[in-house]
């Protein structure tokens, strides 16, 4: 991969943050998802299947395009810039109802690529998924299994036909619900400097 340039990715994410807001935290309904935080590699590799058409994305595509913000040296600078954001853990949850299912699911189907708190896999292009809003997991996951999202792994496809409504929706609350390690976490009332003007 590219090395990054932080001070161009600053500028290309400007156009991010219309969405995904100043700190890359989303919005809690789900609509938009936290990308702050997100592993550089994920990020590149997401923004290039929304270009080639391997994942489908109404609202991204335009915003992913080489006319908007650049070829592959300008995806890598925004990737790495998104990668230094630091995650808030205020995010969208569940009910809070199944959390042991969601655990025991999770332990069972999810963490072996995932990893035991949602840290995700930089090298293998696994997302870090904790502290993700849950409606937005939701969504994916549904569109996942359902053979929508067709850049999806073939061993989560795998993983996750089977389950049953209440069984996706105690995994991904109780995804919603694992944090960062503290150096990833903005502390409380943090906003990201690069945008006090």
């Amino acid at each position: 991969a590219l090395n990054p340039d932080l001070e161009n990715g600053l500028v290309v994410y400007r156009g991010c943050a219309a969405c995904h807001m100043p700190e890359g935290w989303g919005l809690t309904s789900g609509s938009v998802p936290q990308i702050a935080g997100q592993h550089r590699k994920v990020v590149i590799k997401q923004l290039a299947d929304i270009r080639a058409g391997n994942r489908e994305n109404v609202l991204m595509t335009p915003y992913s395009s080489v006319e908007t913000i650049g070829g592959t040296q300008a995806v890598a600078d925004v990737a790495g810039y998104i990668d230094t954001l630091e995650m808030s853990v205020e995010t969208g949850k569940g009910t809070g109802e199944d959390l042991e299912l969601g655990a025991r699911l999770y332990r069972e189907h999810c963490a072996r690529c995932h990893g035991t708190s949602g840290e995700g896999d930089q090298d293998a292009f696994v997302p870090r998924i904790q502290a993700q809003h849950y409606a937005y997991l939701l969504r994916q996951f549904e569109s996942i299994r359902d053979g929508r999202r067709r850049n999806a792994n073939p061993e989560m496809v795998a993983q996750i036909r089977d389950f049953e409504a209440r069984e996706a929706h105690a995994v991904l609350d109780y995804v919603s619900r694992l944090e960062p390690p503290e150096e990833l976490r903005a502390p409380p009332g943090w906003h990201n400097p690069d945008f006090a003007d």
